[in-house]
């Protein structure tokens, strides 16, 4: 098998790229079990011979597209903080727009998120490259947060808690969605639980 190599040319970027995004959605919508390399390359109207010029496997185009998938999933959180630290709005209305954000992003993936988690309880690697994404997530909103004047005590524990509430809650608007809750009380309390959380100690 040839060496791998990094595209350079725009064209050869694109195809690589190409590779990721439909290697990676179509793994999601079958299982990574049950896709080939060449099932892959179909998918992505390229040669075989063209993915094992840009990665060594088809995990390798797993990994890629599950480090865009779990970015796409966390900027919006990270996001709404950048725009918490930078304008006049509330901690209340920052929660807000982070549960329906993440809501809204997670129900666009359903698929990828599902078989990410699967390959987290399976794969090693890319159980570290999931709990990676959420430590940069982490530190992006502890600094925010500080950069609001909100000094948290033990910051890191408190945001690793606040992100695992978030997506639980996702989850639940999502795949669960049980008759004998009041969703709206469900999100009224899982706000005033996040509030309270990052509230702090403010200086």
């Amino acid at each position: 098998m040839s060496t791998v190599r990094k595209p350079i040319k725009k064209t050869s970027i694109q195809k690589k790229d190409k590779i990721i995004d439909q290697g990676f959605a179509l793994m999601c919508e079958k299982g990574f079990h049950n896709v080939s390399s060449i099932d892959i390359a179909k998918y992505a109207g390229v040669s075989t011979g063209c993915i094992y010029q840009y990665f060594k496997d088809k995990k390798a185009i797993f990994i890629e597209g599950a480090k865009r998938h779990l970015k796409n999933i966390c900027f919006p959180m990270v996001d709404a903080f950048i725009k918490f630290a930078s304008q006049d709005i509330s901690l209340e209305e920052v929660v807000s727009l982070v549960l329906k954000e993440s809501v809204k992003t997670q129900r666009l993936s359903c698929n990828a998120h599902q078989e990410l988690l699967s390959m987290c309880c399976l794969d090693e690697e890319i159980a570290q490259i999931f709990s990676q994404n959420e430590l940069e997530a982490t530190a992006k909103i502890d600094e925010q947060l500080r950069l609001k004047k909100i000094n948290l005590s033990h910051s890191k524990e408190k945001i690793h808690l606040f992100i695992h509430i978030v997506d639980d809650y996702s989850h639940e608007m999502i795949y669960h969605q049980h008759p004998e809750y009041d969703y709206e009380v469900m999100y009224e309390e899982t706000c005033k639980l996040l509030v309270q959380l990052l509230k702090g100690e403010e200086k």
